[in-house]
């Protein structure tokens, strides 16, 4: 079974699909450590209700990114994580997690990529008012959104859709396709 961690910067709720499959068997996987960089974040008390190991750090506190970086390295290599999983985790990863874990870092992102990358796709979609828009599964490499996709799924966006409705639809399908699609990497 492979080591993981989840880094994550809000409420958790992929990061809770992806314990649930791991707590199902439906994922062979031991999952080492959540890395948050939101001290207020919910998903803390999620990781706390399943015993999962937490570093919780503020980037300010830090010279740079490679510094921060750098502590957050140590916690993985310590943990003996094999590969990060990215679940609303709203940083850019740098050169130092990048070079480390070359090839094994997993995102999820609300948009079929190469369209709409970066933050607020689901409004990016709405606006651009394409009829379809979806999820993609890819690893992570220096660009924003740019790393080679491993899953997508799509969904269809209704005449009267909102963000809130779209948003909904979007996770629905984030917590099934995640999971589903790590366990093909792992």
């Amino acid at each position: 079974m492979k080591n993981i961690a989840i880094f994550a910067s809000g409420s958790g709720s992929n990061f809770q699909a992806i314990v649930d499959a791991v707590e199902s068997k439906e994922l062979q996987a031991h999952i080492r450590l959540l890395v948050c960089d939101k001290k207020e974040a919910y998903v803390i008390e999620r990781a706390k209700k399943h015993d999962i190991p937490s570093f919780v750090f503020t980037a300010s506190d830090y010279v740079n990114k490679q510094e921060f970086e750098e502590a957050i390295l140590k916690e993985l290599q310590a943990n003996e994580v094999e590969l990060i999983i990215l679940a609303g985790y709203m940083r850019l990863i740098g050169k130092t997690l990048l070079e480390s874990y070359s090839q094994k870092i997993v995102n999820i992102h609300p948009s079929l990529l190469p369209q709409f990358p970066g933050k607020d796709a689901i409004g990016q979609a709405l606006e651009a008012e394409v009829q379809q828009t979806g999820v993609t599964v890819h690893y992570v490499d220096e660009g924003m959104d740019t790393g080679p996709i491993i899953a997508q799924q799509e969904i269809s966006i209704a005449a009267n859709e909102t963000k809130e409705s779209l948003q909904e639809k979007i996770h629905a399908l984030e917590h099934v396709l995640y999971p589903k699609t790590i366990k093909t990497i792992i």
